[in-house]
Parts: C-alpha cells; sequence; structure tokens
C-alpha cells in the first residue's frame, strides 16, 4: 500500500496524521509542501484543495485529518 502526506510543518493536522500513522506502523512518504512547489502542485491536482494535510493511500485522496476514513481505506480497525 503506497501512503503519502502531503503537508507543513507548521500544521497541527499534518503532525497528528503522521502520528496516527506511525502508532498504526503504517508507512508512509511525508513530502513538505511548503517547500517542494511541484508536490504543492500535485497535491492540488490530486485533491482540488491547498490545505493540509492530504494524505493519499493508493490513489485514494483524502483531505484533512479524517481518521475513520483513514482506517477504512487502510483496513485497521
Amino acid at each position: 500500500m503506497k501512503v503519502i502526506v502531503y503537508g507543513t510543518p507548521t500544521c497541527p493536522y499534518c503532525h497528528i496524521a503522521q502520528d496516527f500513522l506511525k502508532e498504526n506502523k503504517v508507512e508512509y512518504r511525508y513530502v513538505d509542501v511548503s517547500v517542494d512547489q511541484k508536490a504543492a502542485e500535485e497535491m492540488v491536482e490530486k485533491s482540488g484543495q491547498m490545505g493540509v494535510p492530504v494524505i493519499d493511500i493508493d490513489g485514494k485522496i483524502i483531505v484533512g485529518f479524517d481518521k475513520d476514513r483513514i482506517k477504512k481505506e487502510l483496513n485497521l480497525k
């Protein structure tokens, strides 16, 4: 399963999302869109949103920290 978290260092929900993934031993790639313009454009293209976090789980896009949806997409209890 491929998981990407698009975020910024100052976003509290980005940190919460990363902590949640770590607690559940989910491997993910973090992309800091505040310093990576290409990644920021990719994030907006995927989600239609400029807000963070944007979480891409195997092509399924979740905007914000939606714990229930993240659990569902990752098949977590």
